[in-house]
């Protein structure tokens, strides 16, 4: 695993996606990241993450940051903007292809589920269409639409491990990344199992979350990373990134998800309303609710003062 960034002095971020306002749920993780940084004296960074360039809105940025000031949530420095990032993208796309640890893929959506079902496997409901792996050894003539990373090459990267745990048999080595979660506690996901080799640069020349969010971390010098428990299962995919790429693994904290009536995760995807900035104190108290912090009643400047002291005698010391 690459070098522990938390050795270095604490630098968080909020990195939202502008595909439209923030909701409850997102201003949970912002304010959770925002006190932890507080509480450890450090800094605070916002980055608006657009990399996935037809998702988002336009104004959907602006709108985003002067939700954020209007709760009294401001960033430590410049705002990053993925879109502009291209360049570093693929500097980290060449470097995992000059260590034999990417391949172009010509499959389609389509190529993989009938992959899948001639395995005797189907995509659940909720869950990924896991890659099988169709194009590790050759895309058999067809012109690559993408470039993956090969995961079993990527866990062994650097670890001198034997030969037989790079097979392209990858599913029948179960091989667990195991991270700690500063709230959930250990974790543990077989990243060729549970995911297959995921995508580095999109069929249609986008550049996908995974990659960005782990060129763009390593780039600000984050060293903890707090957002919603919806990303958790992402976390593992990116450690292997960072071991690949040999970057810094930053601490990680996953909270709580607001809920809608249904059950399910308030999100843009399911029409979640904009913030409420009528009244931000009140928006602020809600979100506190959710995190464990009691609520108060004041200028928001104290408030966040006094949510920071529960928040450093809570989570400062994981």
């Amino acid at each position: 695993m690459g070098a522990n960034a938390c050795n270095s002095p604490y630098r968080g971020r909020f990195a939202p996606s502008p595909t439209g306002p923030l909701h409850a749920g997102s201003l949970v993780a912002a304010l959770a990241s925002w006190l932890d940084a507080r509480a450890h004296a450090g800094q605070w960074l916002v980055r608006l993450e657009d990399v996935d360039t037809p998702r988002c809105v336009p104004g959907a940025a602006e709108h985003i940051l002067q939700q954020l000031a209007t709760l009294g949530l401001l960033s430590d420095g410049p705002v990053w903007v993925q879109s502009q990032r291209s360049a570093a993208y693929a500097a980290a796309l060449t470097q995992l292809q000059a260590n034999g640890l990417a391949y172009p893929c010509a499959c389609t959506r389509k190529d993989i589920e009938l992959a899948l079902q001639a395995q005797g496997r189907s995509k659940e409901r909720h869950t990924e269409l896991v890659y099988p792996g169709t194009c590790r050894n050759g895309t058999g003539g067809r012109e690559s639409r993408a470039w993956r990373l090969n995961t079993c090459a990527a866990q062994n990267f650097k670890q001198n491990l034997p030969p037989s745990l790079s097979s392209t048999d990858f599913f029948a080595t179960p091989v667990d990344t195991v991270w700690h979660d500063r709230r959930l506690g250990t974790q543990r996901q077989n990243v060729p199992q549970a995911v297959g080799d995921f995508v580095l640069h999109r069929a249609d020349g986008l550049w996908p979350y995974q990659l960005a969010v782990v060129v763009d971390d390593a780039a600000q010098g984050i060293t903890h990373v707090v957002r919603g428990e919806d990303l958790a299962d992402n976390t593992p995919r990116q450690l292997l990134l960072q071991q690949a790429l040999g970057l810094p693994q930053p601490s990680y904290m996953h909270t709580p998800l607001v809920r809608g009536a249904n059950g399910e995760k308030l999100s843009k995807q399911n029409s979640a309303a904009a913030l409420d900035l009528q009244d931000p104190l009140a928006t602020l108290n809600a979100a506190a609710a959710v995190l464990g912090l009691p609520p108060q009643q004041g200028h928001l400047v104290d408030v966040l003062a006094a949510w920071t002291q529960h928040w450093k005698h809570a989570w400062a010391a994981s």
